[in-house]
């Protein structure tokens, strides 16, 4: 499985963590699995790093697909950080954001994982297995 999916208790961060070589149906199994996660774990925020992503397998399509889906954290009020670190992961999570429309305004695109801990002020979070 190229992803996993993680949690900060104690900040109620759920996390999701691709690595390698990623396809369309990784993206859409991820985002069902995160929908679960949601509803159990009732996070405050959320995360979805791409950081080591080695391949690309995934379509434009499929992203505006998913964006167009009912968020993964429902209440539009929680922050949600894309972590993309290359120029086409980048643009793939700036194309998710701009899709989203309104339904996801606390969506943030961002390079690096210390952004995406800024943005929470969460200084060294402590994820934990699920």
């Amino acid at each position: 499985m190229p992803y996993l999916i993680d949690f900060d208790a104690t900040n109620r961060i759920l996390r999701a963590r691709f690595k390698g070589r990623v396809t369309d149906d990784d993206l859409r199994d991820m985002y069902r699995v995160g929908q679960e996660n949601v509803a159990r774990l009732d996070p405050l925020s959320g995360i979805t790093d791409f950081s080591e992503v080695t391949e690309v397998a995934f379509s434009p399509q499929t992203m505006r697909d998913l964006a167009r889906t009912k968020p993964i954290m429902p209440d539009p009020r929680r922050p949600v950080i894309f972590v993309a670190p290359t120029p086409e992961l980048f643009g793939m999570a700036r194309m998710f954001e701009l899709e989203s429309g309104e339904t996801r305004p606390n969506l943030r695109v961002v390079h690096t994982v210390e952004e995406a801990y800024q943005i929470l002020n969460v200084p060294a979070p402590q994820f934990g297995p699920l």
